[in-house]
Parts: structure tokens; C-alpha cells; sequence
């Protein structure tokens, strides 16, 4: 609880800061008429935290006056690499992008610094490569964050199992939230496994009703590693015949169906990483460096709320 309230204020005091510098730009806005930035997702229009992304984006531009470009890549990092090749021939006067994977992107992003095109990464991180700044959450952390909160609720023990849905494995979110729930788990002997439920949000579903239906005597907790498996565990449930509270469930929660899950007991504890300040401050930062004012700060977005907070983060993912 302590770590989520720190989360917080640092989250208000960073955002307070955003705020006060991207006024006296908006007032200035109409002579950067002519600046277009690109909003570059690996990601897809249909998963939740994308569709806040993305509004959070339009917003920022809208407020700044320039001109935005966005597109999403549904994790196909060859159309990725080829869109933010795509911006710097363009002479685009800012880039924001999500990371596929780590490394990936490295060669495009030089290639933009070469050319004096800012860079600044959100939701997903690449800090090898030469971006201007980071806006998101630390993945890794994360998942460190969600195995602890699990060990030191006395709800797993050595030996207990963990059923971990996600919708890419492999995906470097997955991994790198796995890396951080391993360095918990494994000291102390907790058994847990990355299951595949597809990023088709129908054949998801289905899957993850079939694995619990088959294995719900032998899952002690789950973690849902992916917002779209989350925001399935209430339906999950109701079909295997798991109460709520009988499995606890921790994991990510930017959607209006996990927040409520949350509110109802399905699960015990949500991170919620302000999807929409993911799209909105990149933006700001990009036209800061157009303003000639100096960037090179991570902003971090995230915040674990239980039941208590639930009702907050219910009315924010139903915006």
C-alpha cells in the first residue's frame, strides 16, 4: 500500500509538472500549426488500454494545435519498423512509439536522431536505443510488484501453483513482467506458468474458460499478464464455477470490465498504468523539444488499486 501511495504522489507531482509546462505552449500553439508528430502502436484498436492510448493522443494534439499521425501494428514488428521508417522520411518533427520488442527499433531510432527527429517511447521501453524519454511503466517491476502482493497476502506459499494468462507470449511485456514475478516465485518455490489464450478476444475467452474448467483444483492464484485476459476472468469464473475471491487474481486493469471485476471480488488487486497519459505526454514532450526546452526524463504511469479504490479507476476506464 505503501509503494502504491508513493506510485501516486510522484504520478501527481510528475503529471502537476507536465501540466504547468504544456500551457504556455498551448497559448503559442497557433504558429506550430504545420508540426505533425507520429503515434506509432504495436499494439491493437481493439484492446482497451490502446483505444485510451490513442484518445489521450488526440487530446494532446488538439490542445498543442499539431498535427497527429498515429497507426497501430497488432505486434507485427515488420510494419512497425516500416511506419517509423515512414515518419522520418516524412521530416516528421516528432516521433512516439511503443516498443515491439527490445532492440528492434534501434537502427530506426538512430536514424531519426541523425536527422534531428526526436524520439520518445511509451507503454513499452527500449532504453538502449538513443530515445529522448520514456512515458509508461517499468514491466518488470510490475510483475514483481503482483507476485509480492500475492506472497505477502499469505495467498501463495512454496509449492503453490500459478496460472499466468497472457495474449502474446513471447511478447516482450510478457517477458519482461514474467522476469519480475520470477525473481519472487522462484526463491521461494511457488510454480507458475505462462499460458497461451490467443489475442483474439472470442477464441481467449474460450480458452481460458477450457484450462480453468480442466484445471481449477491445481490453481492456487492466477496473474493476468495482459489487460484482455483480465478483463475475461468474471466470465471465466461464472462459467468453471469459481466464486469470486475462491482464486485470488492479480494483474493488470485498464478497462472498465477489470475495474468492475475489482469492485465485485473477482480480483483482488489491478494496475491501472494511465493508458491516456501513455498517448497524451509524449506528445507534450515532443513539442517541448520544438520549443527549444530540454527533455531526457522517464515519466513513470502506474498504480495498484483494491476494492476500496475500485469505484476511482471504474468512472476513469469508463471515460
Amino acid at each position: 500500500m505503501k509503494q502504491r501511495a508513493l506510485y501516486l504522489v510522484v504520478l501527481s507531482l510528475v503529471l502537476g509538472l507536465t501540466v504547468l509546462l504544456a500551457a504556455p505552449l498551448a497559448v503559442g500553439a497557433e504558429k506550430d500549426k504545420n508540426l505533425t508528430f507520429y503515434w506509432i502502436s504495436h499494439g491493437s484498436e481493439g484492446d482497451p488500454i490502446w483505444i485510451f492510448a490513442l484518445r489521450g493522443a488526440k487530446n494532446a494534439a488538439q490542445d498543442l494545435g499539431v498535427n497527429l499521425k498515429s497507426s497501430f501494428h497488432h505486434n507485427d514488428i515488420s510494419t512497425h519498423k516500416e511506419a517509423f521508417k515512414a515518419a522520418v522520411a516524412a521530416k516528421a518533427d516528432g516521433i512516439a512509439t511503443s516498443s515491439p520488442d527490445r532492440g528492434v527499433l534501434k537502427e530506426e531510432v538512430e536514424m531519426a536522431k541523425k536527422r534531428g527527429i526526436p524520439v520518445v517511447f511509451f507503454n513499452a521501453d527500449d532504453p538502449d536505443t538513443q530515445r529522448d524519454a520514456y512515458v509508461g511503466a517499468d514491466n518488470v517491476t510490475v510483475g514483481k510488484s503482483w507476485a509480492s502482493y500475492l506472497v505477502d497476502n499469505g495467498f501463495v506459499e512454496e509449492g503453490d501453483f500459478v496460472w499466468m494468462p497472457v495474449e502474446v507470449p513471447g511478447a516482450t511485456y510478457q517477458r519482461q513482467e514474467t522476469k519480475g514475478i520470477s525473481s519472487v516465485f522462484d526463491p521461494l518455490g511457488v510454480e507458475y506458468t505462462v499460458f497461451d489464450a490467443k489475442y483474439d478476444p472470442v477464441q481467449s475467452l474460450e480458452n481460458m474458460k477450457s484450462y480453468l474448467g480442466a484445471h481449477k483444483k491445481k490453481v492456487d492464484a492466477i496473474i493476468g499478464l495482459g489487460d484482455m485476459v483480465m478483463g475475461n476472468i468474471k466470465e471465466t469464473f461464472d462459467a468453471t464455477g469459481v466464486k469470486p475471491g475462491e482464486i485470488p487474481v492479480v494483474g493488470w486493469g485498464n478497462s472498465a470490465d477489470t475495474a468492475q471485476e475489482v469492485k465485485e471480488g473477482y480480483v483482488e488487486a489491478a494496475t491501472w498504468q494511465y493508458p491516456q497519459s501513455q498517448g497524451y505526454v509524449p506528445i507534450v514532450l515532443l513539442n517541448m523539444v520544438n520549443r527549444g526546452l530540454p527533455i531526457g526524463y522517464n515519466v513513470t504511469t502506474v498504480a495498484l488499486y483494491e476494492q476500496d479504490q475500485a469505484d476511482t479507476y471504474l468512472e476513469l476506464a469508463s471515460q
